[in-house]
């Protein structure tokens, strides 16, 4: 017997041999090397598109300026289902062309709102978003003060969220009956019953939605890097953008959708993960529970880790913030995660373009770290 065999996984119990198990059969967490054949890899794995990737009648709904920038709400299809709406926000008075942002929202295990989470519309900040906003992003809505300094972002809903969720009454009624005890179990301070409810019904209904996607030969992943190649399609067709200085940043579930549209995106050309990143091996004990399926493709750790997706488009700028208290991963796998991103981009004679960034304290993307963010965004895509 190996050391492997032998050890015990806290969340896997008398079933931990599963990992040793699964090694045997073929590689798992090994290397992908940065270049057109991983994001190809990637692709593939996600195996998801319609079509051309860009969005279907797209059109302009509203229009206002406060507080020294522009904005815009936009909405678009994707291709199936409701529309996607998103907010598009810009300096006041300036025509461009600017460099662009898509700014994606977390996961959060909060899907009734989700560009509202990150960015002010015209009626400004959602009151039943307070609580959460200062907890994760210190009561900024940081898609507008990036903006204010000179980007053109966009901020768009995506699979499951917002304009994107699924009707109530269209959830398995076992997700509903959990509904309010799931609500309650994340503490997410919702003052309206109804957000409550549906928050906690709709952390079950993922899962659903993963066996749905499995059994069409796609992944829930999959879907949402495609909405995210859309959204970005169409941030580059605005007039005022200059299409060859596009970037992305995300927390959380947000840092998932930028690691996959990096990895499926030919061009994108600065991209920022804000507290999603450790190495695959580094979870197994007892952080796989609190994720997304968006952080597992279905199939992709026999071909690399999880850093390896996010580094397949180097030598294209990357920024990773760690957060070492993060309950979500531990310090080792985040500190492992950094090395193999260095020595990918290394690999390809470019290491000066990663950069990671480790903080103390927990799950978050607070305005010392949003500064960090904007001023390599400028630089990046200056």
């Amino acid at each position: 017997m190996t050391d492997e065999t032998d050890r015990t996984y806290r969340d896997l119990g008398p079933f931990s041999g599963l990992v040793a198990a699964a090694k045997r059969r073929g590689p798992l967490f090994g290397r992908a090397a940065p270049g057109p054949r991983t994001r190809q890899l990637v692709r593939d794995v996600l195996n998801f598109s319609i079509g051309d990737e860009m969005p279907e009648a797209p059109r302009v709904d509203r229009r206002w300026t406060a507080e020294g920038v522009e904005g815009e709400l936009v909405s678009w299809s994707v291709g199936f289902g409701p529309r996607t709406d998103a907010i598009l926000l810009k300096p006041a008075g300036e025509t461009g062309p600017l460099p662009g942002v898509v700014a994606l929202h977390d996961h959060g295990y909060y899907k009734y709102f989700g560009k509202e989470k990150i960015a002010d519309g015209p009626d400004g900040p959602v009151a039943e978003l307070a609580a959460f906003r200062s907890t994760y992003y210190e009561g900024r809505a940081f898609a507008n003060e990036l903006a204010e300094r000179g980007f053109a972002v966009l901020v768009p809903d995506t699979f499951l969220w917002g304009s994107r969720r699924f009707p109530l009454d269209v959830l398995p009624e076992i997700d509903r009956k959990l509904a309010e005890d799931t609500d309650r179990y994340f503490q997410l301070h919702s003052t309206d019953p109804e957000v409550g409810r549906y928050n906690g019904a709709a952390y079950h209904h993922e899962h659903h939605i993963e066996k749905y996607c499995s059994l069409l030969g796609a992944s829930f992943a999959g879907v949402v890097a495609y909405e995210d190649r859309v959204a970005l399609n169409y941030l580059k067709s605005r007039p005022e953008v200059d299409a060859t200085r596009t970037g992305c940043i995300g927390l959380s579930g947000g840092g998932s959708r930028a690691a996959l549209l990096r990895a499926t995106s030919e061009d994108l050309a600065a991209t920022v993960i804000v507290g999603m990143m450790c190495t695959y091996e580094e979870l197994l004990d007892r952080c796989i529970a609190p994720h997304t399926w968006m952080f597992f493709p279905k199939g992709w750790s026999s071909h690399g880790d999880w850093p390896d997706l996010a580094a397949s488009g180097a030598p294209s700028p990357l920024l990773v913030q760690y957060l070492l208290d993060d309950t979500l991963f531990t310090a080792n796998g985040m500190r492992h995660a950094d090395e193999k991103l260095a020595a990918a981009y290394h690999s390809v004679g470019a290491r000066a373009t990663y950069s990671g960034s480790f903080y103390p304290g927990l799950h978050r993307f607070d305005i010392a770290m949003q500064e960090e963010a904007f001023k390599w965004l400028e630089e990046a895509l200056e």
